[in-house]
């Protein structure tokens, strides 16, 4: 049934409403070829009586476009049609009048939709006038009655499911540009962590190494190796970011488990800097394991690029129902203001249901990062 729906709604409009007035043409023009009277030379129908009908089916080809005018003219052939020869041959059901009243429920705008109504409402009122005066039966009355009711409100209930249908269309099509933005902003941000993260501890090597290179040789040779390791480090990690969408490698994620390489290449590159672990380890959702990972690179970058710190501390501190991260440091502090690292973090943690607080460090010095991440095993 559903894909019998679908092939019919496949079919063009136009081709669909030629289809539609030539069969309801030859519906109309049955009684005309069917009956003894047609085959009669001397009292045969004639042009006149059938011009009705042919003004009764062709509106039919416009009825998308003037929904009103078509229902306006059908009705004014079907009242000549019973206006004409009373030995004219009768047409059991209306087809056209019944296609033209559901056409303007369903395409008519409100004001068309109106002006129908009070057609109907005519009709209807001259069918029980009819009655009254007995000039149909009760039974045509009410069957016509009821066509025309029917009519109606089929063309209004598949105008309502059509609004639906495109409302549904428009939510779809918001959600995929909200979706397109969402993952726009998170390149950005990963593209902003891996970038920012590099670059400076590459800008603390290379203000370090023409120092060393007199007194100390071989610290100056570690500093330059350190940088060329930190921009392979990011070309790796772009490589891996701009890949997401077309390969599913492993180790593309950033996890938890890489926190301590960040730590490691922090320390290398002349920041002191120690991890600490307390608690059991677990495998999180991708999402959560993901967001510690930036969160903690983020948090290093800033501490790299403002603190001026002596040392800086991670600690991962598993707890049964979260992964708690907090970066401390000794340096200058809190400058003011949210920066782009700080939102960050916020967001990132927000966008995977965690919390964050930042303050000062152990005994008012220095800058506190403070996370809290849902730690429900993946």
């Amino acid at each position: 049934m559903r894909s019998s729906v679908r092939v019919v709604r496949r079919i063009p409009p136009l081709a669909a409403d030629i289809a539609i007035t030539l069969a309801v043409l030859a519906a109309h023009s049955a009684p005309f070829l069917l009956t003894t009277r047609a085959a009669d030379p001397v009292t045969g129908y004639t042009i006149e009586q059938y011009l009705p009908v042919l003004g009764q089916a062709l509106p039919l080809l416009w009825r998308r476009r003037a929904p009103l005018a078509v229902l306006v003219a059908v009705t004014a052939a079907t009242g000549a049609y019973l206006l004409n020869d009373p030995d004219t041959a009768p047409q059991p059901v209306p087809y056209a009048l019944l296609i033209a009243f559901y056409t303007v429920a369903v395409h008519g705008s409100r004001r068309e939709r109106t002006w129908g109504m009070a057609l109907l409402a005519v009709g209807a009122a001259v069918q029980l006038a009819g009655l009254v005066l007995r000039t149909p039966s009760a039974d045509t009355t009410v069957r016509g009655l009821v066509m025309y009711v029917a009519a109606w409100a089929m063309g209004r209930a598949t105008a309502n499911r059509q609004a639906h249908a495109r409302q549904l269309e428009r939510e779809k099509e918001m959600e995929a540009r909200r979706a397109v933005e969402r993952e726009r902003a998170a390149i950005s941000r990963d593209m902003h962590d891996i970038l920012g993260h590099a670059i400076s501890l590459m800008i603390v090597q290379a203000e370090a190494g023409p120092l060393a290179v007199r007194p100390a040789p071989d610290r100056a040779e570690a500093a330059f190796d350190a940088i060329a390791a930190a921009g392979r480090d990011a070309m790796d990690q772009l490589r891996r970011l701009l890949g997401l969408l077309g390969e599913d490698s492993a180790g593309a994620t950033p996890t938890v488990a890489r926190i301590g390489e960040l730590v490691e290449n922090v320390d290398r590159a002349g920041q002191p800097a120690a991890l600490t672990v307390s608690g059991t380890p677990r495998p999180l959702p991708p999402d959560v394991e993901a967001a510690a990972y930036r969160v903690v690179q983020e948090a290093l970058t800033n501490v790299v690029k403002h603190a001026r710190a002596s040392k800086v501390s991670v600690e991962l501190g598993w707890r049964a129902d979260a992964l708690v991260i907090d970066v401390t440091d000794d340096g200058r502090g809190h400058t003011g203001g949210m920066g782009h690292g700080l939102v960050g973090i916020r967001e990132r943690a927000a966008a995977c249901g965690g919390s964050v607080s930042f303050g000062h460090g152990p005994d008012r010095r220095g800058f506190a990062v403070s996370v809290r991440l849902p730690g429900a095993a993946a």
